[in-house]
Formats: C-alpha cells, structure tokens, sequence
C-alpha cells in the first residue's frame, strides 16, 4: 500500500484531494502537511495525519517523509496567477524553491513525486485552439513562467536520476467545496455563489473569454490516475493536458440561467486576469493523456452546472 505526504493540503485541491486519497489508500497512508496549525483547518483535514511543514524546509520534509515511511508526494504548492502577478519574486521563491526542494529529497530518498502545471504553462504565441501536447510554451506571466520550469525541471529530474515524476497541465478547477484562491479562472467559482445568494453577477473577464475548465472530481481522478499509471505507457511523464469543458462566461450564465431563471450577469473588466486569460489557450488537445494512460473526464457544464447548484443550495442556506 502507497504511503502518501500531500504538502499543501490546505489549499483548494488538497483539501478536496487528501480525503479522497484516504478513502482509496487508507487514513493511516496519507499524511497531510500545510503551513497553517492544526486548529485552523477543515473537518475533512482534521480527521487523519496531519503535519505542519513549510516547502522550504527541506530538514523538516524529510523528518516527515522518515517518520511516516513516505513513498509518494503531492506536491500542490504553488502561488497561483493573479497573485503571483502582485508578488513575482514569492512567486519564483515559493513554486520553484519548493519544488527543487521536493525533487531531491525525491531523487536521494527513492520517492514518486506528482507535481501539477497549469493552463498558466502557455502564453500568447501558443496555438490557441486544441493546443497541441508539446508546442511552443512562451507565458507572459510569473505563474506560467515558474510552471514551465517545474515541467522541464521534473523532466530534468526523470531523465538523468530516474525519478518518478509526473504531473498534467490543469486548466481552471471548479469546486463546490472549497473557494478558490487567487486564479485567474475564479470567476467560474464566484459566479455560482454569487447567482444564489444574489441572482447577479460582476465578471472580471471580458465577454467571448474562452477557457478551459474542469470540475473538482475530474481534477482528482486526474491527480490520482496519472499516479496509478502504467510507467511504460507514459511517453510524456511530465504534464500531460488534460481537458473537459471550455467556455466563455456568456456561456456559463446561460447555464446557471437554467436553473435561476432571474439571474443576470455584467461585467467590469479586470485588464490584470483579462490579460492573463487571453494568453492562455481556447482549448486544449488532451489526446496523449487518453492514449497514455487512459483519461477520460465526467464532467460537462451541464452536469456540472447542475451539481454545483444542487449543492452550493443546501450549503448556502
């Protein structure tokens, strides 16, 4: 059985990811490990292992990794696009200290070491639609800058010490669970809070925006099936793209308009995440992933659109 460290298990895809993998390995198999005390996370995180650690602190990873017999980590620390604009050299610090870090306490200790990219990894030279699996990767932001360099660094890392990375490119991830925390993509979080508390909603990203998008199950069967995967099959190993849905936010109101039929929605463009939503893709073409190993998403926006509703009603009453 895989013994399992998710560092930055607070944030919004650990904290949905750590109790998920619990309910495939075991509560005793997965630690969860955050900067933040024990007393200031969720129920789910406060049910099973948890250690507090900072990504910087390689003396202290290992004392976790050593303590709890780890053989596979998480890696979901990262600050994400907006943020990262505000703050760039923490940015650089935090994704890629971190991550250097990780792959070799991973190269000296033997260990899997599953690392995400981003949407964020292109930039506006890149082929907008169907973005191809290997293609020029020129982003315009801190954020894709410090994920194109985990990616050739865990490709690095694979080819010349043999270890055991993986990780895929996300594109925006929608949660009914937690809130999202500083992306690019938050507006497609926000809006559903927003049409059932209000019926309206201010979009920060200009009408006919397109981007790829992903519902939270999606994104962890992704985590975990990429991790599960045949070794043999993968020819990319190393961030994959994966796809289900893209959309503009006319599109998603219609949607949510559906289910709320008073609901409206304008806009005030912010020219910081317009601008970094318009480098990024339309679509991504994730037809190596479904060669590879096997992916294949549930989600649409539609069914999505009718979950997040179902649910964000009851948890909003």
């Amino acid at each position: 059985m895989k013994k399992i460290l998710v560092i930055g298990a607070a944030g919004q895809i650990g904290s949905e990811l750590v109790p998920g993998l619990r309910n495939i390995y075991g509560e005793d198999n997965v630690v969860a490990a955050d900067l933040k005390e024990r007393s200031e996370l969720g129920e789910t995180l406060n049910k099973g292992l948890y250690e507090k650690a900072d990504i910087l602190d390689s003396e202290k990873i290992v004392e976790i990794i050593k303590k709890h017999k780890i053989d596979s980590i998480y890696n979901l620390v990262a600050l994400l696009s907006s943020v990262g604009e505000q703050k760039p050299q923490l940015s650089w610090k935090i994704n890629l200290g971190g991550l250097v870090n990780l792959l070799e306490i991973s190269r000296e200790m033997k260990l899997a070491l599953f690392t995400p990219s981003s949407i964020g990894a292109f930039g506006p030279s890149t082929p907008k639609v169907n973005t191809p699996q290997d293609t020029i990767q020129r982003p315009t932001s801190m954020y894709g800058v410090t994920k194109v360099a985990g990616e050739l660094l865990c490709d690095y890392y694979f080819k010349k010490y043999a270890v055991d990375t993986r990780g895929v490119r996300f594109p925006g991830i929608i949660s009914n669970v937690t809130l999202p925390g500083g992306g690019t993509t938050d507006y497609a979080v926000d809006i559903y809070y927003e049409a059932i508390k209000h019926a309206k909603y201010t979009c920060y990203i200009k009408q006919g925006t397109f981007m790829d998008m992903m519902y939270m199950p999606d994104c962890l069967k992704a985590a975990v099936d990429i991790m599960e995967a045949d070794p043999s099959k993968l020819k990319h190993r190393n961030c994959f793209n994966v796809a289900a849905m893209s959309f503009d936010p006319e599109m998603l109101a219609a949607e949510i308009k559906k289910h709320i039929p008073s609901f409206k929605m304008d806009y005030k463009v912010d020219p910081v995440r317009q601008g970094i939503a318009d480098s990024w893709p339309d679509s991504m073409d994730d037809s190596a992933a479904r060669e590879e190993w096997g992916w294949k998403p549930d989600y649409n926006l539609v069914n999505m659109t009718e979950d997040m509703i179902k649910v964000l009603k009851e948890k909003l009453k």
